[in-house]
């Protein structure tokens, strides 16, 4: 997902060195490879296909994910199946999930049968195992963990997300259920080593922690028992040669209680720089223009919390459809009359318009 590219074009993979890369963490005991259909502008699972020849295919497990917002007909489930065996140059695809699901988007694929779907490509053998990644709410993750019966499942986890979407109590229910959970996002997508505010290396020295923010927040999460899997977007091979390194010795409850309480430091650090007080209530909502406030006040936030202002665009532009988008607001004032904590959400919204879109 984040390989490195040519010039700032993400449909441009720098192919030799991805490769370089690739074959370097294969060599150190790498053994899975996760990519999808949209990744880099849709090069990412042609480039893995080319990439596994020559015999590295046979050292990983290879993942993709159906992309379900794509899907309209079990008859697409297929096509697409198939299309993704066609590029990455494989009979088989060892692990496959269907992509981001959240509450909406799981009840599609029951409407389409997509269940069905996947107990064919497991039959047939064009899947070895079935599973799903998630971005959506604690209690649809729940329902679908229990609507089938999967192999694995994929969340989005560190140490600043633990009651962000599945959490750490999706985590414990999936773990629970017998399910493998892979985390991804363990760095949120590198936020958590660029740009990091000045007084996390100063936490660090003062609690005598010889490690990077990086190898800190990896170790974090390795650390819990539940996780049997970490996805690392690396995109420079100093990346690989740390993580690979990190991870062979990282293991569940190795962290000390010393090194657990610097992390919550530099989450309360990070948290700090929350710029507006929601809650995430939802008592804004319904808005009578549709504008979904608490998502997008979480996405300012985050904005000065990793002091990424293009990230945060970046998000906001793939999280919101366009009647979502704050310069919808027509100021009737509904949402402030609701809010619990008094924010002034008419003029932060003007304000999100104007760093966000």
């Amino acid at each position: 997902m984040r390989l490195p590219v040519i010039g700032d074009d993400q449909g441009k993979i720098d192919e030799a060195e991805a490769a370089r890369m690739l074959h370097y963490a294969i060599e150190q005991g790498v053994n899975y490879v996760d990519t999808a259909w949209p990744y880099h502008d849709g090069a990412s699972e042609p480039f893995v296909g080319r990439a596994l020849k020559g015999g590295w295919r046979e050292k990983v497990y290879l993942a993709t994910k159906l992309p379900t917002w794509l899907t309209k007909t079990r008859a697409d489930c297929d096509k697409y199946l198939n299309e993704q065996l066609r590029r990455m140059r494989t009979d088989s695809i060892d692990f496959y999930l269907l992509h981001g699901l959240d509450g909406d988007s799981w009840r599609k694929m029951l409407e389409m049968d997509a269940l069905g779907f996947l107990d064919a490509a497991l039959r047939d053998g064009r899947i070895g195992h079935a599973g799903f990644s998630f971005h959506g709410e604690l209690e649809d993750f729940k329902l679908i963990v229990d609507g089938y019966g999967w192999t694995f499942c994929q969340i989005q986890y560190n140490y600043m997300d633990e009651n962000f979407q599945a959490g750490t109590e999706g985590l414990k229910y999936a773990a629970s259920k017998g399910l493998a959970v892979i985390a991804m996002e363990p760095l949120r997508g590198g936020k958590l080593t660029k740009n990091a505010p000045e007084g996390v290396r100063s936490l660090l020295a003062k609690g005598g922690i010889d490690r990077s923010p990086a190898e800190l927040g990896l170790r974090w999460v390795w650390n819990h028992p539940e996780i049997s899997c970490v996805l690392s977007g690396m995109s420079a091979m100093e990346q690989v040669v740390e993580n690979c390194r990190v991870a062979d010795d990282a293991r569940p409850d190795s962290l000390s209680a010393e090194e657990l309480a610097v992390i919550g430091k530099i989450r309360d650090l990070y948290l700090g720089r929350t710029k507006v007080a929601c809650t995430d209530c939802g008592y804004c909502l319904p808005c009578p223009e549709g504008v979904n406030i608490p998502a997008i006040l979480s996405i300012y936030n985050e904005m000065f919390l990793y002091d990424d202002i293009n990230c945060a665009r970046d998000d906001y532009r793939m999280a919101l459809k366009q009647g979502e988008r704050a310069s919808n607001c027509t100021e009737c004032a509904q949402c402030e009359e609701a809010c619990p904590q008094r924010i002034e959400i008419i003029e932060t919204l003007k304000k999100c318009t104007e760093a966000l879109e």
